[in-house]
C-alpha cells in the first residue's frame, strides 16, 4: 500500500489515558479495537477551526461590551480563551516549522 499525502496519516491517541480530544474533538477510537480516529489533516483543520471560532467569539463578546450589553466578566473571559487559542496555535505552528527544518536537513 502506497501512502501519499499528509491527509494519509492517522491520528492515534496517547496510550497513557491522554486523548487529545480538547484540541482534536474529532479524534476517536473505539474501546473494540475498531478504527474512527481522524486523519491528521482534519485533526488539524477542526483545531485550526476552533481557533478561529474562539477568536471571532472574543471579538464579538468586546463589541458588546462597547455596546454595554455584556459585562467586563464575559470580556476577560473570551479574551483569556482567545490568548491560550492563540498561544497553542503558534505553538503547534512552531513545531511544525521546526519539524520541517529538521527533515528537510536529513540527508538521503
Amino acid at each position: 500500500m502506497i501512502v501519499t499525502g499528509i491527509g494519509a496519516l492517522k491520528l492515534n491517541p496517547a496510550t497513557d489515558g491522554a486523548d487529545g480530544a480538547s484540541l482534536f474533538p474529532g479524534a476517536a477510537t473505539s474501546q473494540a479495537g475498531g478504527n474512527l480516529g481522524t486523519t491528521f489533516a482534519e485533526a488539524v483543520s477542526q483545531a485550526a477551526s476552533k481557533t478561529v471560532n474562539t477568536l471571532q467569539n472574543a471579538e464579538q463578546v468586546s463589541m458588546q461590551a462597547l455596546k454595554g450589553d455584556t459585562d467586563t466578566r464575559q470580556v476577560v473571559d473570551a479574551v483569556m480563551s482567545a490568548q491560550q487559542a492563540l498561544q497553542t496555535a503558534v505553538a503547534i505552528r512552531d513545531k511544525v516549522v521546526s519539524a520541517y527544518l529538521e527533515v528537510s536537513r536529513m540527508g538521503i
